[in-house]
């Protein structure tokens, strides 16, 4: 059959190639007697795929049943697939046909397959491989025709590698594999099932179905989705019924999304947020050669101010304060003398010259600011504080590792 006629015949929405590909899988494997094993995220809908091929084979005459493996409880999963007999177990006061039983001729969709028991996975690898099956409290050998079509959001290679699920089951059933992609890889179909499900919600609910501003729309298509398809439809079901205003811009939209997941939307979002974000690392690091000349002119009035006491730095507050901001990445205050700690900072002894006078002290002092030394540096102390390890470096820095690379052999380091 044609995608398109499958996707009108089963109410599938969407033109994405994963998506596609999925169902080319479905229609082409549906005429054989092949295990199929369906993957993918919660809320993709899975569920669909087995219909198709349950629906397109010599067995759609025949029963589908589809059992959810995660929601029966371990103590009864077995009688449920399997059936049992009369007395096998306390409660058990009449004999009762399992699915696989009731299901001959037909199709079983087994769904969070990987839920099953060790115990379940044996019975059910015998199935697969013979036919045969024992009911629970039996000891008679049951035939049947069923076809089986499985799937799971599990990661199996995990779930064998830590003894959850056999080996064996795994590639029994992973026969025919078809990977359902999530939503946030399906772009494209975003917005028409938006516009799907309001339509269906306008008419089950009688009110005008909703419209989406620009904004909003890119805020639909860029939002992860993490609970896909399913989650979709239950934000577009909130809206239709809370509000009034059927016109939703984006910030109406984003009342109804996680926040931790609002955190990972795209920049664009928020324009003047990124354009007050979007520094290069060149202007990082001339911010913090900025910053280190602010602490040389800091440190030029320290100077200037034990000059012209004969050595001694009076201990005031801002004194203090100024030493501790100056000296606190390369020496620590700890570090510091004694004499320095309590606030009186003595120069060493030197001889007089002519450069220096008494009482007339010039307090503009010559500096020399070239850019490129000065970054080169602040790279090596950088370098040296961490003592060559780039990444710690790099962070102290403000830049990338590969912007730090760059700079070393640039300044031959």
């Amino acid at each position: 059959m044609e995608i398109q006629s499958v996707k009108q015949r089963f109410g599938i929405i969407g033109n994405s190639t994963p998506l596609n590909r999925a169902i080319d899988i479905a229609v082409q494997v549906a005429p054989t007697n092949i295990s199929v094993l369906i993957n993918g995220e919660s809320g993709t809908g899975k569920e669909v795929m087995p219909k198709i091929i349950h629906n397109l084979s010599s067995r759609k005459h025949g029963p589908y049943i589809a059992v959810n493996c995660g929601a029966i409880p371990e103590g009864t999963i077995d009688s449920e697939l399997f059936g049992h007999e009369k007395g096998a177990f306390t409660g058990a006061h009449d004999s009762r046909k399992g699915y696989f039983e009731v299901a001959n001729g037909g199709t079983i969709f087994l769904d969070e397959v990987a839920e099953l028991p060790l115990q379940t996975q044996v019975r059910l690898l015998r199935v697969l491989e013979t036919g045969e099956f024992i009911k629970v409290g039996s000891s008679k050998v049951i035939k049947t025709d069923v076809r089986v079509v499985a799937a799971t959001n599990v990661n199996f290679g995990d779930a064998i590698s830590k003894g959850r699920f056999r080996e064996d089951l795994y590639y029994r059933l992973n026969q025919v594999p078809i990977f359902m992609p999530p939503l946030r890889d399906r772009k494209e179909d975003i917005h028409l099932l938006f516009r799907k499900f309001t339509t269906d919600f306008s008419e089950q609910y009688r009110m005008p179905p909703l419209g989406l501003d620009h904004d909003a729309v890119e805020i639909l298509i860029n939002y992860r989705w993490p609970g896909n398809v399913r989650q979709l439809k239950n934000i577009t079901e909130q809206m239709s019924v809370i509000e009034k205003e059927r016109d939703i811009d984006a910030q109406t939209l984003l009342q109804y999304l996680p926040v931790d997941e609002v955190n990972h939307l795209p920049m664009v979002v928020d324009k003047q947020q990124q354009e007050s974000q979007n520094y290069s690392e060149r202007e990082i690091l001339y911010q913090l050669l900025f910053d280190m000349k602010n602490d040389l002119t800091d440190l030029k009035k320290l100077v200037l101010q034990m000059i012209q006491h004969d050595g001694h730095l009076d201990p005031t507050e801002s004194n203090v304060a100024l030493m501790k901001r100056v000296f606190e990445d390369d020496a620590q205050t700890e570090n510091m003398s004694p004499a320095a700690s309590s606030g009186v900072l003595h120069l060493p002894q030197r001889a007089a010259t002519p450069s220096y006078e008494e009482h007339h002290v010039h307090e503009e002092v010559e500096e020399t600011f070239s850019l490129q030394e000065t970054e080169k540096e602040l790279i090596k102390k950088a370098l040296a504080k961490h003592k060559n390890k780039r990444k710690y470096a790099a962070r102290e820095l403000g830049i990338s590792e590969r912007t730090l690379y760059r700079k070393i052999k640039e300044y031959n380091l």
